[in-house]
């Protein structure tokens, strides 16, 4: 049978989820350490009952919840506006992220934390590594930023919703494919990230670039483009290329473990990722 590894974006998930929890609870300016506890305790039961679900729907061979680093990755380091002003992850479900490892850890689904990486590198490294063994990945996340690795074997599966997020998807949202949307996001911006793109560039006027050029480099050297619109495009080229660099995942980051590290009902798998 060929393998089928689901990746959890985990934060992602237990963010979600959690945001569920404490909104019943949004009307208090504070909450009392007692609420606190109760909020954490619904949000561990809630993970754990979704992971279960992914595992019962998705059938996968393989398994990996995939946890951010506590450290600034190296995007704060070239960009230091990157996600600012974005709400910090509350104390008490910071402190809740081990019993959570925990827990999974009893459905048989192991954590990988960064050191240094964002899961979102980390996920996009080993999908991409499955991938090119003409295996099957499913990236657990509603975060688009994965969205631009679809390919034949890899898809992404937004769990709120239960929909595959595919290349029809992408069309629908975007207007361009998939390969296209770095471009899209260099040009647009990307608000979720807090990288501006280039001012005067919307999304529908970007997409209607890539769709006429293909890609940023057939827009840059584009001939008949308004004069204002070529020389701004100039003016913010090494805007442009940081923003690039920002946006794309890392696929290189040597992960250490073997695919029967974390193979379901523990069976002997070699192959070394």
């Amino acid at each position: 049978m060929p393998a089928h590894i689901v990746l959890i974006d985990a934060m992602n998930l237990i963010r979600r989820v959690y945001a569920v929890q404490e909104r019943p609870f949004h009307y208090m300016d504070t909450l009392s350490d007692t609420t606190k506890q109760q909020i954490v305790h619904n949000t561990i039961v809630h993970t754990v009952q979704a992971v279960g679900k992914i595992l019962h729907t998705q059938q996968p061979t393989h398994i990996l919840a995939v946890f951010d680093s506590q450290n600034p990755c190296w995007r704060y380091e070239l960009y230091p506006d990157y996600k600012k002003g974005r709400k910090k992850m509350p104390e008490h479900l910071q402190a809740s992220l081990t019993a959570i490892q925990d827990a999974l850890l009893e459905l048989q689904v192991d954590s990988l934390i960064s050191d240094d990486d964002e899961a979102d590198d980390l996920i996009a490294t080993l999908a991409i590594k499955v991938a090119l063994r003409a295996q099957d990945v499913t990236i657990i996340s509603t975060d688009k930023g994965f969205l631009p690795l679809l390919c034949d074997h890899i898809r992404v599966f937004d769990y709120f919703n239960q929909r595959v997020l595919d290349e029809s998807y992408v069309q629908n949202k975007f207007q361009v494919k998939s390969t296209q949307l770095i471009d899209l996001w260099t040009l647009s911006g990307d608000s979720t990230n807090k990288i501006p793109g280039v001012p005067g560039i919307g999304q529908i006027t970007a997409a209607q670039l890539l769709q006429q050029y293909h890609s940023l480099k057939g827009v840059l050297d584009a001939q008949d483009l308004k004069q204002t619109l070529a020389k701004k495009l100039q003016e913010y080229k090494p805007q442009m290329q940081l923003y690039q660099e920002l946006l794309t995942l890392k696929k290189d980051i040597p992960l250490g473990f073997n695919l029967k590290d974390i193979r379901l009902n523990k069976q002997i798998d070699q192959q070394a990722v």
